[in-house]
């Protein structure tokens, strides 16, 4: 399966929180001039800052409950406040407290609809204008930074959002695309599995009961024998579904190893009615394959066998299991008609073939292996399946 798609990242803890910090730093400040000043104005302004600060952080602590109808309730009793302080306050002091308006403009793109955005932007800003024509009157130069960083704040914010819903709506595009690539990888899988055993197989036994049926009159125990055969082999087709069933892993595979799976197979293909002699060995000491690579390389000689007997008109046939330093290897050659083999039609499935060569090539570049066919017509057939073996142990080391 492909692997995991990360997951979108939020912005970090002190990013998120700075406008809060922002605002609460300020009207801290604000009040520590209040009480620096020390007069009955300053007094009478002190409490309703106080009640400012704590409701704004009542509200973020309590966002979520406050929900589509109580967020602008809220935000327009933070306006009436911070308008109400910033008109009363002494004028040097309103400059610095005009800031303010930075962090509520965060809070005024958080409104539920666009209507309640553009009125709360729309009082904001024009109560900004006026603390700061109180303060300093119509000075350029005292109301074009204020001003500024609010719609600059808005401007990089409404782009964050968008920006974080670019990314969520890419990354669950994504993730459909991968679980749809997943899914029609599977049924490719299932379908090369169920190709390269039971159609296999079952094609076997019904080549078998052919064959006992022509020789039911003239020679019974050759028939009674190619019965029995094909009795012994749909007992492995019921073992073969069940490891289908089971993760597609074979039974006598788990039970045996390749080696033993892959002699066991040639002998009972050599069996076979009108099938040519087959012959098996291995070279150098076994290694333990992971079950995945071990599977592909039984399913990929179970289909090599399959189409050699089936169009090759062979004599011989031999299979090669062989571990080396790096790779594992499966090879049958044949002695048969051979092909004029263009690589490039091995992309696609030739009809009446199944999954073949096209099959093979792909479950082994699935796992980084390869497929590599030598052939000529009248010179015979020769194809290699390789596997990487990333950690080489010999079958009884561990």
């Amino acid at each position: 399966m492909p692997a995991a798609l990360p997951a979108v990242r939020r912005p970090s803890l002190p990013a998120r929180h700075l406008p809060h910090l922002v605002f609460l730093v300020a009207v801290a400040g604000t009040l520590v001039r209040l009480v620096e000043l020390n007069n009955e104005l300053c007094w009478s302004i002190a409490p309703p800052l106080a009640v400012l600060a704590l409701l704004y952080a009542a509200g973020q602590a309590r966002w979520e409950r406050l929900g589509g109808a109580g967020r602008p309730v809220w935000f327009g009793l933070l306006l009436l406040l911070w308008s109400w302080v910033a008109w009363v306050l002494p004028a040097p002091l309103t400059f610095g407290y005009a800031w303010l308006a930075v962090p509520l403009a965060v809070l005024a793109v958080r409104m539920p609809t666009r209507g309640e955005r553009a009125v709360a932007l729309g009082v904001l800003t024009a109560l900004l204008l006026a603390a700061l024509v109180r303060a300093g009157g119509l000075d350029a130069d005292v109301l074009a930074p204020p001003v500024t960083a609010l719609w600059a704040t808005v401007l990089l914010y409404r782009g964050q959002q968008r920006t974080a819903r670019e990314l969520a709506d890419t990354r669950g595009e994504l993730a459909r695309q991968q679980r749809e690539a997943g899914r029609l990888s599977e049924r490719a899988r299932i379908a090369r599995d169920l190709h390269d055993t039971l159609a296999q197989e079952l094609a076997g036994s019904r080549m078998l009961l052919q064959a006992a049926e022509r020789d039911w009159d003239r020679r019974p125990e050759a028939a009674r024998r190619q019965v029995r055969l094909v009795t012994d082999a749909l007992g492995d087709h019921l073992a073969q579904t069940r490891g289908i069933i089971d993760d597609l892993t074979p039974p006598d595979l788990a039970r045996d190893g390749l080696e033993a799976t892959l002699r066991d197979l040639t002998a009972r293909t050599a069996s076979a009615a009108g099938a040519p002699r087959i012959s098996f060995s291995a070279e150098n000491p076994p290694v333990a394959l992971p079950m995945e690579q071990a599977v592909a390389l039984l399913r990929v000689t179970q289909g090599l066998l399959a189409n050699t007997c089936e169009h090759a008109r062979a004599t011989q046939v031999h299979v090669i299991l062989a571990h080396g330093k790096a790779t594992a290897a499966v090879e049958v050659s044949d002695d048969g008609v051979g092909f004029d083999f263009d690589p490039d039609a091995v992309r696609s499935t030739a009809a009446g073939r199944g999954f073949g060569l096209a099959g093979a090539r792909e479950r082994l570049g699935v796992l980084g292996g390869t497929l590599t066919v030598d052939t000529a017509p009248g010179r015979g057939t020769r194809v290699r399946a390789a596997l990487p073996v990333a950690d080489r142990v010999p079958v009884g080391a561990r």
